[in-house]
């Protein structure tokens, strides 16, 4: 059935729920190269007046991909709780906005009803919001998640150490640790991509940061980022690893592009919970990011804010560990500057909470797009005091291995201090250990990481 309204003397007609999902999201080059996205402002909020009347039950009545057609849908459809959908399916999107901006709507009751909603519901309620919404619906969630140690506490704010290298040595890998570890990140995980994905490769990184943790008693977990039948290989021939790693999306043909399936994901869930080297009950790390499916041609005519949505729906399907969030990393053919990419997570951080995700930011940028420094610190900020639980650590900004701009030990200190956010508490502890903090500030020796030369290690020997 059509859907119209008329604005400004002018009738608009949308001819599905999949067209105005499209039309009533921001601008973004990614959806305007798909030949999806409204054509003029005018005509995006006359998409949004529509796409607040709708209810929550017509959005799951009309997936932007059909349930036959794909596992994705089948994965959030079939996932949901029909109890809580129940109560609140008569809900227009508007009376959703709404809800979870009003000051008496607390995270408990956003995570009760999470367990009702479909991605396209989340896509739909975020088209509605500004920036300063977003920012301000993510600040009440929190997401706290535990592998060998525990992230997302209200007042904390960690790190992921990425530790890159050219051609993957251990001696370079293990120098930048160090490195991030004296700056005070690292408390999220240690998290290696690997130059050679082989089974090998993956065996020797994963027990060399293991055994350096180890080494010097620190509270972290570690994870190699290789594919997920590798890291499964890996392990199988008997690799320490805390974590796996997967880039997942939001359409099943995607996700077949990616090498995985529920099924395939299934098994190294499986397997990572009873031959990994932590406690849990959190065992997965997933990457993600608007413009994925639209890169890979397996878009299905759906806007990229709505896909995401979705690779969300199909995640939370494994309570991971972290989930980080890169959007900016393809280039401009998704997103084209700085407004889109701090837009697009802004939007992602909201959705992915709101979907019960442990979300971690990366705000990137490649060195082709219309982005620079200021413009990712600017987003940085707005995601830190929505609540991000984590960012990368990456010396200089700059990855050596990728060849992409993301955020530094230095803009890691620096937005703890700004916001008086502390590490997490296990990680704290082993900072005042080691000298490297002392009352939630960093001493002289941060920065330092000679102090490894002359320190005799914490842990086992």
């Amino acid at each position: 059935m059509p859907w119209s309204t008329r604005l400004f003397g002018k009738n608009y007609t949308f001819f599905s729920i999949k067209e105005i999902l499209a039309k009533a999201s921001e601008e973004k080059s990614g959806d305007i190269f798909a030949g999806i996205a409204a054509e003029n402002n005018a005509e995006r909020v006359a998409a949004k007046r529509v796409l607040a009347e709708l209810t929550l039950k017509d959005l799951r009545e009309n997936p932007v991909i059909p349930y036959e057609e794909d596992e994705v849908t089948r994965v959030i459809d079939d996932g949901l709780s029909q109890g809580i959908y129940k109560s609140i399916c008569s809900m227009t999107v508007a009376e959703l906005r709404e809800w979870i901006l009003s000051h008496d709507t607390t995270c408990e009751d956003i995570h009760r009803v999470s367990a009702g909603l479909t991605a396209e519901m989340v896509s739909a309620v975020a088209k509605l919001m500004s920036n300063m919404d977003l920012v301000y619906a993510a600040s009440k969630i929190h997401v706290v998640t535990k592998n060998r140690t525990e992230i997302g506490l209200p007042g904390t704010l960690s790190y992921r150490i990425q530790p890159n290298h050219p051609n993957d040595s251990v001696e370079g890998i293990l120098a930048s640790v160090m490195e991030g570890l004296t700056y005070g990140s690292g408390d999220a995980v240690i998290g290696i991509n690997p130059n050679e994905d082989t089974v090998e490769n993956t065996v020797k990184l994963m027990n060399a940061s293991f055994d350096f943790m180890m080494d010097w008693a620190i509270p972290t977990q570690n994870c190699v980022l290789s594919h997920i039948t590798t890291q499964m290989k890996a392990v199988e021939a008997g690799a320490r690893v805390c974590a796996f790693f997967q880039s997942i999306s939001g359409s099943e043909t995607c996700n077949k592009v990616f090498g995985i399936s529920a099924k395939m994901l299934d098994e190294a869930f499986d397997m990572i919970k009873k031959k990994g080297f932590a406690p849990g009950p959190n065992f997965m790390y997933f990457e993600t990011g608007q413009g994925s499916e639209l890169s890979l041609d397996a878009h299905h005519g759906a806007d990229m804010q709505t896909l995401e949505a979705r690779t969300y729906g199909f995640g939370r399907r494994y309570m991971p560990f972290m989930v980080n969030n890169v959007s900016g990393f393809i280039g401009p053919e998704t997103l084209y500057d700085g407004k889109q990419i701090t837009r697009a997570s802004l939007e992602d951080h909201f959705m992915g909470k709101l979907l019960g995700l442990p979300m971690g930011m990366a705000p990137c940028y490649t060195n082709h797009v219309k982005v620079d420094q200021n413009d990712q610190e600017g987003a940085i900020m707005l995601l830190a005091m929505a609540g991000a639980n984590y960012y990368m650590g990456v010396p200089g900004s700059d990855d050596c291995m990728l060849s992409y701009q993301d955020t530094s030990y230095h803009d890691d200190a620096t937005l703890r201090e700004l916001l008086g956010r502390r590490p997490a508490p296990e990680f704290e502890k082993w900072l005042e250990k080691m000298g490297i903090m002392k009352d939630g500030r960093l001493t002289p020796i941060a920065g330092d990481p000679s102090i490894f030369a002359t320190m005799t290690p914490l842990g086992r020997r």
